[in-house]
């Protein structure tokens, strides 16, 4: 690639090369010189945009669960038109799918993704609280319908639904979602949360 120099070189051109480069080589293998070259500069010229192949990893990561995860999801959540708890499942289950797939069909940024949920804590808190705001509304929206017996903030609420479910949406459980049991098994656990979700009185309308 044609030399550049820092003046034409933003964000996006970085992100764009760290994202081919992690694809081509992994991302364990991928050295910051690896992007430099496909950019066209010095590894120093990279640095002083991240200070080390650690942030460099984060803001790929970062911006790869933007696309992936948040934008699908927060488009559902615009789009929910079921029961509240429709939605709610509707919501779990399409963060298990987007995990899931990602897993199977990117497994280099997906794997990059694993390893820095065990070290970059406020980025994968940031992005934790992106789903709970999420989900909160779906759970809010079902409180005020009078369906979900919610007596507390309804993101807590969300954020316990999205640790009760952690086993199909971690990467640290990845290893298990190729199980023929483990289908059966959400649908099992999401039994038992509608059940403690769910108000006397909507069950006693229902009934």
């Amino acid at each position: 690639m044609k030399s550049r120099t820092n003046n034409f070189l933003s964000k996006t051109d970085i992100l764009n090369a760290a994202d081919q480069t992690f694809r081509r080589f992994g991302p364990d293998k991928t050295s910051v010189t690896d992007v430099a070259k496909l950019l066209g500069v010095s590894h120093g010229t990279l640095y002083r945009h991240y200070p080390s192949k650690a942030a460099l990893r984060e803001a790929v990561t970062e911006r790869w669960l933007e696309e992936q995860i948040i934008i699908p999801l927060a488009e559902l959540v615009e789009q929910a038109a079921g029961s509240p708890l429709q939605n709610l499942r509707a919501y779990v289950e399409k963060l298990i799918e987007l995990k899931q797939r990602s897993e199977a069909q990117d497994p280099e940024l997906f794997s990059m993704y694993a390893a820095v949920t065990g070290q970059a804590t406020e980025l994968i808190e940031t992005h934790l609280q992106r789903i709970v705001s999420q989900l909160g509304r779906l759970v809010e929206q079902g409180r005020a319908a009078g369906v979900l017996a919610v007596d507390e903030d309804s993101e807590v609420t969300a954020r316990c639904i999205i640790h009760a479910t952690s086993r199909f949406h971690h990467p640290g459980h990845a290893y298990e979602w190729k199980s023929p049991a483990t289908r059966g098994e959400f649908l099992q656990l999401w039994s038992l949360l509608e059940r403690g979700l769910v108000s006397p009185q909507a069950h006693f309308k229902a009934d």
